[in-house]
């Protein structure tokens, strides 16, 4: 296999090791509830610190990821996870286990923002993070099999992510230290002039600047939601459905299982159906799930639940990392958007929490759900937008600009242009429209984009 085509592991290892705490989120609030002098209410807090502070690292280091060295920067947030929550799991300290939370939660953020850059400058970075998802959706599903046998405690699921930091520090080695991320030893060089030439047609500003802000906000109010109910979701089984610790464990288990199937599916099929249909489609389909799932009374609906929304929703994901990335090949939009879902996944736990006790399970999965329904579209419209695609068909915009564009001669009869023509700049951020009137020659030099000409977005060179 050549370099070309070779799965860049190094950054697939960085992106698990980042999302793995996310992941683990339900089985780590619940231990902390159940393990330490807390409220279910308080250990949700500690739950969206975590996150909180994993999102801070992508703002932090969105842009500085290249000038100090991807090497050094995965190094660095690697050992801060182990060290933080290694330290949060040895110890019953109430403020302790919440500064190690934090402290490994900025170390998750930063090994996510560096595997987001250098999957970003891939050739196929949805390739690149449909594996991610792979390797983090199997390591979770492990984890929640094994942690409910090894006794009670908070710390088991801690250590889990500490004890992954550490295992994937040794390929950190083929991160080169002054380039790019998305590069290896062996295709440095061409890697560099790619990225280069990429970086002087992106410096000035981020492509797509309208859209990326949309997809941010959006993506942050969508991960909001899933992880309301994914903070919660022990809880619903334990309480409401009556189901014992290992039963849920094993529901969690074999629904990242078929989350596993789902990616892999996600990857087979690529870019064939684009990504507006996945994302649209696949948002209210996760909308669905999640009200059946919160209403769940018995095993039966809570694991049709849980089973079939963890199907979907890596599928989802894995198309919008896919999306941020082809946005900007220097991997700005890809870590600034999986920044803004890390906010929304760090709020997550707290508004599972309060919602869940003030209107009950039931109630918070309606309200969720709807809130997807509702940022579906804007997120589908930013998909189709990058595409170069219109969000309403051609016909129908030549119809209402035909309309628009008639005229009547004094005699009062309709008269309209002799041409009518559409046509898209490649950089569909400019529309341009050509209008041919009578006795009027169109000069196509006097018709063209405001301001200055911009390069149309390049394609995939994730997370």
């Amino acid at each position: 296999m050549s370099a070309r085509t070779t799965p860049p592991w190094p950054l697939v290892a960085l992106f698990t090791a980042g999302y793995l705490a996310p992941y683990l989120l339900p089985t780590t609030v619940g231990r902390l509830d159940a393990g330490l002098p807390l409220s279910a209410t308080q250990a949700g807090s500690i739950g969206s610190a975590l996150l909180l502070s994993s999102a801070a690292a992508g703002f932090v280091l969105a842009s500085r990821v290249d000038r100090l060295g991807p090497r050094r920067v995965a190094r660095a947030g690697l050992l801060l996870a182990a060290v933080g929550y290694g330290t949060a799991a040895l110890t019953t300290t109430v403020p302790v286990v919440v500064a190690g939370a934090l402290a490994g939660g900025f170390g998750s953020g930063t090994a996510t923002t560096v595997a987001a850059t250098g999957i970003a400058a891939q050739r196929d970075p949805h390739c690149a993070s449909t594996l991610g998802l792979l390797g983090v959706s199997a390591l979770a599903g492990a984890v929640y099999l094994t942690v409910p046998h090894l006794g009670p405690g908070h710390g088991f699921p801690l250590l889990a992510i500490a004890l992954v930091a550490l295992l994937v520090w040794p390929a950190t080695n083929r991160l080169n230290t002054n380039a790019p991320a998305g590069t290896n030893g062996t295709t440095a060089t061409a890697t560099a002039t790619a990225t280069a030439t990429a970086t002087a047609r992106t410096s000035a500003h981020r492509p797509y600047p309208r859209a990326g802000l949309v997809l941010a906000g959006t993506m942050l109010l969508w991960s909001l939601a899933q992880n309301s109910l994914w903070g919660v979701s022990g809880r619903i089984g334990t309480a409401q459905a009556g189901l014992s610790e290992v039963t849920v464990g094993a529901v969690f288990a074999i629904a990242l299982g078929a989350g596993l199937l789902g990616v892999i599916g996600a990857g087979a099929l690529g870019p064939r159906l684009g990504r507006a249909l996945p994302i649209g489609a696949g948002t209210a389909v996760i909308a669905c799930c999640i009200a059946v799932s919160a209403a769940a009374d018995d095993l039966t609906s809570f694991a049709a639940g849980e089973i079939a929304w963890n199907t979907v929703y890596p599928i989802v994901l894995s198309y919008l990392i896919g999306l941020a990335a082809t946005m900007d090949p220097r991997g700005r939009w890809a870590v600034l958007v999986g920044s803004a879902s890390s906010l929304g996944t760090a709020c997550g736990p707290l508004a599972g929490s309060l919602l869940s006790a003030s209107a009950g399970y039931p109630a918070m999965g309606r309200v969720l759900a709807l809130g997807l329904l509702v940022i579906a579209a804007p997120m589908t419209a930013v998909a189709l937008h990058t595409s170069g695609r219109r969000i309403l068909p051609s016909t129908v915009l030549r119809t209402h600009a035909a309309r628009a564009l008639t005229t009547r001669t004094p005699a009062g009869r309709a008269r309209t242009p002799h041409t009518f023509a559409v046509r898209t700049h490649p950089a569909p951020e400019h529309p341009v429209v050509e209008i041919a009137l009578d006795g009027i020659p169109a000069q196509r030099t006097a018709y063209d984009t405001a301001g200055p000409r911009q390069a149309a977005a390049p394609g995939p060179g994730p997370g």
